[in-house]
């Protein structure tokens, strides 16, 4: 529903090199650790084939100030995504950080799953955010069920990382002298590999 017959698509991408004894990723990750989520601007990019769904079953009006945005949804709509590369870069060298995971397509739980090794799970509250109105808007008009808007959307939480639980004030401190939101999402336990969200916003 987006490209027409004579559209393109336009991508770039960039490739970073880093020392073998530097690489995070599972294997760092162990109980104990801290998961930490930075805040998204909106929505990412992502999820818009079920927003333009919903825009168009709903009749929703773009230009229409929205109260519990602030703003109008078509301008909501356009948030550009929160670049957190320097923000990780900064993290990593001044904290002990075991994993990154960017929440894209997909959602959190299966964009955290892909950082655990096989005998942890990452146990997240719900009750520790509130995601921003665009989200509760959209559920709302498209009568998108919770475990539905959880799998396609960020929710608010556009990054996560796994950190040392001693560098959990450190790492947040380190966050909000930078400027991004962050705060203690959940905690890795002993498991299967998988990540879950409990209790509600």
């Amino acid at each position: 529903g987006h490209f027409g017959p004579e559209d393109f698509d336009l991508a770039g991408a960039a490739t970073g090199v880093v020392e073998a004894d530097a690489i995070l990723g599972p294997e760092r990750v162990q109980p104990g650790d801290t998961v930490l989520a930075l805040a998204s601007s909106g929505l990412h990019s992502n999820g818009y084939s079920l927003v333009r769904e919903i825009v168009r079953h709903a009749r929703l009006d773009l230009e229409r100030d929205l109260p519990e945005v602030g703003h109008p949804l078509g301008a909501e709509l356009l948030e550009p995504s929160r670049i957190y590369a320097l923000d990780c870069l900064a993290l990593a060298a001044g904290c002990e950080v075991h994993a990154f995971a960017h929440i894209t397509g997909g959602g959190l739980a299966a964009n955290l799953a892909r950082v655990l090794p096989g005998q942890v799970d990452a146990v997240l509250d719900r009750g520790s955010w509130s995601p921003p109105a665009i989200f509760g808007v959209l559920a709302g008009a498209g009568g998108v069920p919770r475990a539905e808007m959880e799998r396609v959307f960020n929710m608010g939480v556009g990054m996560t990382a796994v950190v040392a639980r001693d560098a959990t004030s450190p790492a947040l401190d380190l966050l909000a002298a930078r400027g991004v939101p962050a705060w203690v999402l959940g905690e890795v336990v002993p498991g299967a590999g998988e990540a879950r969200l409990t209790g509600t916003h």
